[in-house]
């Protein structure tokens, strides 16, 4: 029997990188719809829970995405609400690769060494890839806080964190480099996770900081969030810190997207978010 992923997409066009690494996942075929939103969506849950026997429904599996996280997580509530009983497919949530980004981000460093106890601070920490960071790093016993241009942005990020994972992370406003480099003092680990092609940290500011032990930076357009973070950088030494560029740990992040999409059609009952996802990336990392 066939292995069908319906790629539910809260943006106008399905994305093709969702597309290509799904089918590179183990999916024969992938059927995108965009501008799926929770008024739209139960007519498409119901054609993928009625249709298959109890022990077929494995082979028919939902993934979910679209460039805002928040409407995704929406979607992906109401998909889930749909189901009853045995009348349910596996589904996963990764809008703009959000939660497989973060996760193989924050699995590299936890590999590198403890996060338990320490202080951690993601600049432009308030988009989709820094809450889901967030997560993670908390997961492993470390303290976050998230940085922001303004203050009220930061506070929302927070809110939804409480709101979501009831979790509790902390709030920083910089809205320039020097600020930002006053935001890290005394931090551990700092991840960037801000808009492409805008630097967030000169090297300066993070080469002679004592207390630093990790920096991650997730953008991969020029010029990169951290300077003197190299794209390519895979657990690389600079000024006695262990580094990570998008590139990096970019490798891990497809394959587990891949891994993802593989583990949805082992069951019709897998539901994987950021929690699964970091659990995942965890077993592959190294």
């Amino acid at each position: 029997m066939k292995k069908l992923l319906y790629q539910f997409d809260t943006d106008e066009h399905p994305s093709v990188f969702d597309s290509v690494v799904c089918h590179d996942g183990g999916a024969d075929h992938v059927i995108g719809y965009g501008g799926v939103h929770p008024h739209n969506v139960g007519a498409m849950v119901d054609g993928t829970i009625f249709t298959r026997a109890p022990k077929d429904k494995k082979n028919t599996a939902i993934f979910i995405g679209g460039s805002n996280m928040a409407e995704g997580e929406t979607l992906f509530k109401a998909v889930k609400k749909r189901f009853f009983g045995n009348f349910r497919v596996s589904v996963m949530l990764d809008s703009n690769g959000s939660n497989t980004t973060a996760a193989a981000c924050v699995a590299w460093l936890a590999h590198s060494g403890s996060l338990k106890g320490k202080k951690a601070v993601i600049l432009g920490g308030t988009g989709p890839v820094g809450t889901r960071a967030a997560v993670m790093l908390a997961s492993e016993g470390a303290s976050v806080t998230l940085v922001s241009r303004k203050l009220a942005t930061a506070e929302e990020a927070a809110k939804q964190l409480k709101a979501n994972f009831n979790l509790d992370v902390g709030v920083a406003e910089a809205g320039d480099n020097e600020a930002r480099a006053r935001a890290i003092g005394g931090a551990n680990v700092v991840i960037a996770t801000g808009a492409g092609g805008i630097q967030l940290l000169e090297e300066r500011h993070w080469k002679d900081n004592p207390t630093l032990e990790m920096i991650a930076d997730a953008n991969a357009t020029p010029p990169l969030g951290i300077e003197g973070v190299d794209m390519m950088d895979k657990g690389v030494v600079k000024h006695g810190k262990i580094v990570f560029g998008a590139i990096g740990f970019g490798a891990l992040k497809i394959a587990l997207q891949r891994a993802c999409v593989a583990k949805l059609f082992e069951s019709n009952d897998i539901s994987l978010d950021a929690s699964e996802i970091y659990a995942m990336a965890k077993t592959m990392v190294g």
